[in-house]
């Protein structure tokens, strides 16, 4: 079976948020390379090595998904560096749930942000993901609202 190619690593990205938010294991797992050092950390999860253990994560995470209402993923404040192989996104992940019957809000964000870093490598078969890290957000809130410069010295 042919795996599906990247020509970039925001396709890379786009993908991986997409089959996150369909709960689609197959295309989920196109997108990662099979190389044995390849990283998947969760929030408050153990550091995950290798395509089998990171293919068996995301498989217990979508068939605990609620199959009514799967959540969307906002991704924002992308901060990223690129060379010619090697991509390194940083973002903020927001999950965002269909708001429940009595409420008046059109949409609800389910969770605090989650700070993620997303590294991707172009091999002989396109870009795939290298490393996955995600951890919750201090406190909670994207840079802009905590108020944090973006001058570093």
């Amino acid at each position: 079976m042919a795996r599906k190619i990247f020509p970039t690593a925001v396709d890379c990205e786009l993908a991986f948020y997409d089959a996150f938010e369909r709960g689609d294991l197959k295309l989920m797992m196109a997108i990662w390379s099979d190389e044995p050092d390849t990283i998947c950390v969760h929030p408050q999860g153990p550091r995950l090595a290798g395509f089998s253990a990171i293919r068996d994560s995301f498989a217990e995470i979508f068939s605990h998904a609620p199959t009514a209402s799967k959540p969307r993923i906002k991704v924002s404040e992308l901060r990223k560096h690129q060379s010619q192989t090697l991509a390194i996104h940083s973002v903020y992940e927001s999950f965002i749930a269909d708001p429940p019957p009595a409420s008046t809000s059109s949409e609800v964000v389910a969770a605090a942000p989650i700070l993620a870093t997303n590294v991707y490598m172009l091999t002989p078969r396109g870009w795939r993901m290298i490393v996955h890290h995600a951890s919750l957000s201090p406190q909670g809130t994207v840079a802009e609202e905590q108020g944090v410069s973006r001058i570093l010295h």
